[in-house]
Formats: structure tokens, C-alpha cells, sequence
């Protein structure tokens, strides 16, 4: 243990995270790292039928053009979402909310292939575009910041996970979100986040603040929906 103003710190080597016990290793390293957006990918089959399931790995990774990336688990038998999202060629990522997060939780359990996530925790897919120009990812009807992604790469992590790399075709939000500068204020929303594998968060706000700039230190503002200019 190590002492400081704050408080004690434990305080750990590569040797002894190595040893420690397998659950108590992967609840401390999922965590470590920060909190996590919590979203929820939608896919399909070849036939039209809708999947989901929840992902605390999205990251952002550029915007024009819009591209984010998203990590899986190493595919096994069960990797449904993800051989739809291989063969179809695109998803949808779909923002978890303070009302919905125990169902967005649930659709981790390992469904049979046949049991549609969307029906097996209530919720309900829903599907972009008119008929003739569908979206053949459907996105979570209950989720207030939505959008469709094709697959731009797919690359294999050394762990053997995937790092799926999706190019923005749409997005769909509440505009209520919005700030005057394009923003959007996720706390608005009642996004949650996720620490570890397991634990989920409402966000507080703090401030936004002005681009920082050597010489000065940035403006602080409270009224995130006013943005900058």
C-alpha cells in the first residue's frame, strides 16, 4: 500500500497483476481504463432477422469522415452479432439510456442463435429508410441517439479480438440534445455510461471549456447548450 493526500493507493506490478485470480484481474483491468460509452450494436441476419447486443468499446476515431470503431470479443459459436455484421456489411450503434440500461445489460446472455436479443429483453427494433431503401441494420427504437455504420475494415487484434472500423452512413437523435454549435449534450439525453464489465452511470455536468490556447487558461461554461462560436 501507498499513502498520499488523497487517500491509500494499491499499487501493483506486472508480476503480481499476472497472478492475481483470473475474475478478480478481468473486473480491475475492464475498469482501469475509465469510463466507457455504453451502446448497444444492432444487427441482421440474411433473412431480416434483427440481434443486438451491448458494447462498452466504442471509440471515436475521426470525423471527416465520420469513422468509429467498435471491439469484439474473439468470435465463437455464439458471435452472432458479429458474423451479421461480416456478411451483411453494416450495424447500427445505439445509445443506452437510465430507463433501458437492465434490457441493454441482459442482451450480453448467450442466446441461442434463433432468439432474437431485441424480443428476448423488450425492446424494439427499428428500422431506417422507406421499404425500397431500407437500412439492413435495425437500430433501437427505445435508444435516443441512434445511427448506421457499414464496415470500413475489420482487423484482428492479437488478443484475437476484432476491431471493427464502421463509416457513418446516418444519424438519428433528439434534437432537444443539440446545442447551438452541433454539440450534443449527452447528460440531455440520459445517456449512462459503464465502469468495468458490470456497473453503469448517469453523467453530471461540469463545464464546457473554450479551445485552450497556450497563453491563456480556457473559459469555463456552465450552459452547455449555448456552445461556442
Amino acid at each position: 500500500m501507498s499513502h498520499t493526500d488523497g487517500g491509500p493507493r494499491q499499487v501493483l506490478g506486472l508480476n503480481e497483476i499476472a497472478e492475481m485470480p483470473q475474475r478478480r484481474r478481468a473486473r480491475l483491468i475492464n475498469s482501469i481504463s475509465g469510463f466507457k460509452p455504453a451502446n448497444l450494436v444492432g444487427t441482421a441476419d440474411a433473412h431480416g432477422n434483427a440481434a443486438c447486443c451491448i458494447v462498452s468499446s466504442v471509440v471515436h476515431l475521426g470525423s471527416n469522415p465520420a469513422l468509429l470503431g467498435v471491439v469484439f470479443r474473439p468470435p465463437g459459436a455464439d458471435a452472432h452479432n458479429y458474423r451479421n455484421l461480416s456478411s451483411s456489411g453494416c450495424f447500427t450503434l445505439n445509445h443506452v439510456t437510465a430507463d433501458m440500461y437492465t434490457s441493454a445489460h441482459q442482451t450480453s446472455a448467450r442466446y441461442p442463435e434463433n432468439v432474437s436479443e431485441f424480443e428476448a429483453v423488450g425492446l424494439t427494433p427499428h428500422w431506417h429508410g422507406p421499404a425500397e431503401d431500407q437500412f439492413q441494420a435495425p437500430a433501437v427504437a427505445e435508444s435516443p441517439v441512434r445511427m448506421g455504420l457499414t464496415v470500413s475494415e475489420d482487423l484482428a487484434l492479437p488478443n484475437g479480438c476484432r476491431f471493427v472500423i464502421g463509416a457513418v452512413q446516418w444519424v438519428d437523435y433528439r434534437s432537444n440534445g443539440q446545442a447551438e454549435d452541433g454539440f450534443l449534450d449527452l447528460a440531455a439525453l440520459d445517456t449512462v455510461c459503464i465502469g468495468g464489465l458490470d456497473a453503469y452511470y448517469t453523467a453530471s455536468r461540469l463545464g464546457r471549456l473554450s479551445y485552450a490556447k497556450p497563453e491563456s487558461m480556457p473559459e469555463v461554461r456552465t450552459d452547455f447548450m449555448k456552445g461556442w462560436d
